[in-house]
């Protein structure tokens, strides 16, 4: 399995880049796609919501009225859920949604991903992404010589540096993430899937 590698200018070059069997061509487990990224999603909720039950309503110390002789419900505080100003009942509390999955379940749904985008030929090469300085406009020219501009992508790269890393934080929806720790998510969550050359090797080795 092998893709053609682009330089920076747009231009193609002869030699090809290899794509191990075992990680982008099985057969995409769908269900593990499914839960990877479901956990994935719970794990990136906050879990701080909160409202303010009758016990953490402030007044509420005195009984409105007397308990009987009025011919009205009886009530013990003003602070009730059911009075304006009263507290929420079973209103929701801080706690964490963190889901845990198997590793292999994890790098199963990676590969899968993977795989997918390569069947769907939505995976492209890039020599090196290096950049000189830390601007915008030299990231977006290169996507524009490649002829992604406008497109949502996720760019694998084996090491995340301060110059790309400040120049793609403007480009909207296009994030470099470093390829070992890409998750299934992000891998998904693109129209192209950019890979840096010496990204590609990296992700054969820890996924195979």
């Amino acid at each position: 399995m092998k893709l053609n590698v682009f330089e920076t200018n747009g231009e193609k070059l002869e030699k090809k880049v290899d794509f191990s069997k075992e990680v982008f061509g099985i057969e995409p487990n769908e269900h593990t796609m499914y839960l990877a990224v479901k956990a994935e999603m719970a794990n990136m909720r906050q879990g701080t919501s909160k409202t303010k039950t009758r016990g953490d309503s402030r007044g509420g110390g005195a009984k409105p009225w007397k308990q009987k002789g009025r011919g009205t419900a009886r009530s013990g505080s003003r602070r009730s859920p059911i009075w304006v100003g009263g507290g929420r009942a079973f209103g929701p509390v801080p706690h964490l949604y963190t889901t845990k999955l198997p590793k292999k379940v994890k790098r199963l749904a990676r590969r899968s991903a993977l795989s997918q985008k390569f069947s769907e030929k939505a995976v492209l090469v890039v020599n090196d992404l290096n950049l000189k300085e830390p601007k915008t406009q030299a990231l977006t020219g290169i996507l524009s010589n490649l002829g992604l501009t406008g497109k949502k992508l996720t760019i694998l790269v084996n090491e995340v540096t301060e110059n790309v890393y400040l120049a793609v934080r403007n480009i909207p929806n296009v994030y470099v993430v470093a390829a070992d720790h890409a998750s299934t998510y992000e891998i998904m969550d693109c129209e192209i899937l950019v890979i840096e050359k010496s990204a590609v090797k990296t992700m054969n080795e820890i996924l195979k």
